[in-house]
């Protein structure tokens, strides 16, 4: 069964001109517009990390009706400055990366933005796996979004996530992603980036 890889960052914000905003300041490019979530009442802005890596900026869309369900990320309960909260994981097959996901890491939907189509696990509660720390899961159907977006030369360089069960958190990722980016701190639940720019290393 093969691996799945880091398809994205997520950056939840109260607003998206805030996300934006700050997104713009720390890494010095623009970002593109991205699109609305109707069955999540979200939308978000875009930002390339290569040729199939991208960061997301998310928030709560204001002018869309509130759906009767969580929202995804756990964006109904966000609060506080813009800031890296989530990562998506792209799987080649969703259904069997459930199986070896951790529990609660949330059941199939079908879901589309524009021409886009694709598949992901969204927990009924909206709130992923180790507060956050676990990834979303993925599956693009057709063209992935990363190539569409203009190319800063922003490279994702690394991912460190901590969470004070570590060491369960690695053999949760273990059967889902090996990525030498990727490493596993103990300590409060938290997300932490370096981005690699042609100014030299940023930390989200």
């Amino acid at each position: 069964m093969a691996l799945g890889v880091v398809d994205h960052l997520v950056v939840s914000s109260a607003t998206l001109s805030e996300g934006v905003a700050y997104i713009e300041d720390l890494l010095g490019v623009s970002m593109s517009e991205g699109g609305e979530h109707p069955i999540m009442g979200t939308h978000n802005a875009l930002l390339s990390l290569g040729p199939a890596t991208y960061l997301e900026v998310i928030s709560v869309n204001p002018d869309a009706d509130a759906p009767d369900h969580a929202r995804w990320f756990d964006l109904d309960y966000f609060t506080g400055p813009a800031r890296l909260t989530n990562w998506a994981l792209r799987v080649p097959d969703l259904h069997q990366a459930l199986l070896r996901a951790p529990e609660g890491s949330g059941d199939e939907l079908q879901l589309s933005r524009g021409d886009l189509r694709w598949d992901m696990a969204v927990p009924a509660d909206g709130r992923l796996p180790f507060a956050g720390c676990a990834p979303g899961l993925l599956s693009w159907q057709g063209d992935l979004p990363a190539p569409r977006l203009p190319d800063h030369g922003l490279r994702l360089a690394a991912l460190e996530i901590t969470h004070p069960e570590a060491e369960a958190l690695r053999v949760a990722l273990h059967p889902l992603v090996q990525d030498p980016r990727i490493s596993v701190h103990s300590g409060q639940p938290g997300l932490a980036a370096w981005i690699d720019t042609p100014a030299g290393l940023v930390q989200l």
